[in-house]
């Protein structure tokens, strides 16, 4: 945790000192409800990922076009 990170959570502490015991639960579900959806969010965009890459060529042909796709050079090295 940073510095400023700390400085954060001091002020919105003192602020929150100012309010009553069922403002204070009702914001404590607020913040665990944001954390449980940021991390489903994460969770989904990663699963979003896999299968990405769409073509209708089969996985023969991606390979017969990758290797096709392949340059070499020949070239003497002098030791």
């Amino acid at each position: 945790m940073t510095i400023t990170d700390k400085h954060i959570i001091d002020t919105y502490s003192k602020l929150f000192e100012g309010l009553n015991p069922l403002t204070k639960i009702e914001l404590i579900e607020k913040l665990t409800k944001s954390l449980k959806k940021e991390k489903k969010l994460k969770e989904s965009e990663f699963l979003k990922s896999f299968g990405a890459f769409d073509s209708d060529k089969t996985a023969d042909e991606l390979i017969k076009e990758i290797r096709e796709s392949r340059k070499f050079r020949n070239k003497d090295l002098k030791f």
